[in-house]
């Protein structure tokens, strides 16, 4: 079965998992099945304690059967699961390759130069942005390319674009609800710009999981909200379009620098939304500062709270990025990128799988 496909990702079957791994390994491998027909696709499950004790068994049988083996693994399974198909590999001889989730590849490894070793010598690594090429590139990786973040959205028409938000603005996060997201500073900030308004101008919706480490911390942190802020929940990813349409503006104040394209940040496009964000280290490649956003200093609460009594003295500093927001949506989208992106395709005709039409 020389053209068969093993995708070893956190698929979480059978579960409704929102957050971006998950996400990302159901897009690619909903892509590569959509290319190569139903049943060419062999799914390996990594959500779970009993799924990760039978992983291995499933990738010594990929091995044996598979023309190719893909992984999607959180940065700490990078420590068994690269080398461990790199040694059984020199036995089978299939195609290796690795989509890189987020933008912390090149500084996790610095710490283990074993495992850089090994992911070396894969077929193929696929990162977000240009910038995370870039730095790899530097260090000595010769099989980088570019694969963009992308998801199947209902990108909203210009006509449906809305203007005519009054007080209070409502703002949105759209992401796994975490402390390292930075939904605690922006909880206090807002808070802090009405009370120094004297009114209440903002308001704050949040959305996504709670990471299951850290409910405690968010039940504290929910014993603050005033009347401005709420938890509205999780959206399922084909609904965010419609859900997001509804706000004035999405704000990203994430304390991960090494963040990659963030989901969210595509939701918010495909809706027409602006984004007001920290400037981790990809964020050149994802926000045109000024044009479908404005950035922040990373971690800059101060900086965030002035853009913010900014926007509300000024709205029309969010307005006149809306357009553009859309037009940027359209980089994203998944059938743009089956047609424009180069790296999607040879991603697909590294695995041996891309028709001759889309070569």
């Amino acid at each position: 079965m020389k053209n068969k496909v093993a995708v070893c990702g956190h698929f979480g079957i059978g579960h409704t998992l929102l957050n971006g791994q998950t996400v990302k390994s159901v897009i690619v491998t909903d892509e590569l099945e959509r290319e190569m027909g139903k049943g060419s696709v062999w799914r390996i499950d990594t959500h779970g304690r009993k799924n990760q004790l039978w992983m291995f068994p499933k990738l010594v049988w990929a091995l044996m059967t598979c023309g190719s083996i893909i992984i999607l693994p959180a940065n700490d399974a990078l420590l068994y699961e690269v080398p461990w198909l790199q040694f059984w590999n020199k036995i089978f001889r299939k195609k290796l390759f690795y989509v890189v989730i987020g933008g912390w590849l090149r500084e996790y490894l610095e710490g283990y130069p074993k495992i850089a070793s090994a992911l070396k010598k894969y077929r193929g690594i696929f990162v977000e942005t240009s910038t995370m090429k870039q730095d790899l590139e530097r260090v000595g990786f010769e099989n980088i390319s570019i694969l963009p973040n992308c998801k199947p959205l209902k990108i909203l028409r210009k006509e449906e674009l809305v203007y005519s938000f009054t007080e209070p603005l409502p703002l949105v996060t759209f992401s796994r609800v975490m402390e390292e997201k930075g939904i605690g500073e922006l909880v206090r900030v807002v808070q802090e710009v009405n009370s120094e308004l004297g009114r209440e101008a903002l308001s704050l919706d949040i959305y996504g999981q709670v990471d299951s480490n850290e409910t405690d911390w968010f039940e504290e942190l929910k014993k603050t909200f005033s009347s401005a802020v709420r938890y509205k929940g999780c959206v399922a990813f084909d609904k965010s379009t419609e859900v997001l349409s509804q706000y004035f503006a999405l704000v990203f104040p994430t304390k991960f620098y090494t963040e990659g394209v963030p989901g969210t940040i595509i939701d918010a496009y495909s809706a027409g939304l602006p984004v007001i964000s920290s400037k981790w280290a990809n964020f050149a490649d994802v926000v045109d500062d000024g044009v479908t956003g404005v950035g922040f200093e990373f971690v800059n609460w101060d900086e965030l709270k002035g853009i913010l009594k900014r926007i509300v003295l000024e709205p029309s500093i969010i307005y006149q990025k809306k357009e553009a927001s859309l037009r940027k949506a359209v980089e994203f989208a998944q059938v743009e990128i089956r047609k424009q992106c180069d790296a999607q395709i040879e991603f697909a005709a590294s695995c041996g799988v891309v028709k001759e039409e889309f070569v």
